[in-house]
């Protein structure tokens, strides 16, 4: 068993504090390849994940787990809101502090995102190809439409790069809510209205910080699409855990998106639901895959 983690704030330019935690290695962990690992929608990271961090440094990984901005620990003016484009710009400047740290290999670093995140490391793997491997844990893979309307993703993929560059650029935001996350006693209406969601969130969110309320910062001029960016994946590889009957972030949707990517990649399927990764018997197959994966490719 890894030594227990140990607290590692990171601040980030513009004074935002992300709260985290570092898993060590037993084994000299000096300059070792690392996992930056980023919980799903709403959530925290203490729902679900640390269980795949500790299994991870067990296998002499460094990992470091965080909360987003505005959710969990972590500090930010706004609470409880999900934008994609600010959630991935932070996780680029958290690989840039975390890769001065000496534990850390500078050229050996992973993303792992679940769920909303694992989209969004999908992203920042097509933006920034010096990030050697992508897992999507049960990823929004993307919107949709370029299952059918495939010629988009070049187009699309070059606006959202664009946009990255260009913080003032207007890519056509669109609050939506607060709303609740899921449905509860005497809530009629969520983001994720699904029965699994609500036996999921309700079980391990209220005792890990979670609150029933979101804010989502949506976008049409480019949409963040993670499938549009799969395609420029290059060098990166690509890790994707799938569930066979995920109405949460669309099985056939994150199929095509895996079929379009670059590069070298790796997919398994788990059984059943968005959720079912997170527990056993999918959380042991599901981390199999992606402890093989890396020891391949990190």
């Amino acid at each position: 068993m890894a030594p227990a983690p140990r607290p590692l704030p990171l601040t980030l330019s513009d004074g935002t504090v992300l709260a985290g935690d570092l898993y060590l290695p037993e084994t000299d962990s000096r300059s070792a390849p690392t996992v930056i690992m980023s919980h799903g929608f709403s959530a925290t990271r203490a729902m679900g994940l640390p269980w795949f961090a500790e299994q991870f440094a067990t296998a002499g990984y460094v990992v470091y787990l965080y909360d987003h901005r505005g959710l969990g620990e972590s500090s930010g003016d706004l609470r409880n809101v999900v934008n994609p484009w600010v959630q991935t710009h932070d996780m680029w400047e958290v690989v840039e502090q975390l890769r001065s740290k000496p534990e850390v290999h500078p050229d050996r670093i992973a993303l792992w995102g679940s769920s909303f995140s694992g989209g969004e490391a999908i992203v920042l793997g097509a933006l920034h190809p010096e990030i050697k491997a992508v897992i999507a844990n049960a990823p929004f893979a993307g919107m949709g439409d370029l299952i059918a309307n495939p010629t988009q993703a070049e187009q699309r993929f070059v606006a959202m790069r664009v946009a990255f560059d260009n913080a003032s650029l207007d890519v056509g935001l669109r609050e939506i809510g607060p709303m609740a996350v899921v449905l509860d006693t005497g809530i009629e209406a969520a983001v994720l209205p699904h029965p699994e969601s609500s036996e999921w969130f309700l079980a391990h969110g209220p005792q890990n910080g979670w609150v029933n309320s979101v804010t989502m910062v949506m976008t049409t001029t480019p949409p963040f699409d993670p499938g549009a960016c799969a395609p420029s994946l290059g060098g990166t590889a690509l890790l994707m855990v799938v569930a066979t009957n995920d109405e949460v972030a669309s099985t056939a949707v994150a199929l095509d998106t895996y079929d379009r990517a670059s590069g070298p990649k790796r997919l398994t399927m788990i059984d059943g639901h968005h959720f079912s990764a997170y527990e056993d018997p999918g959380r042991e197959k599901a981390f199999d895959a992606m402890v093989d994966f890396l020891d391949e490719f990190l």
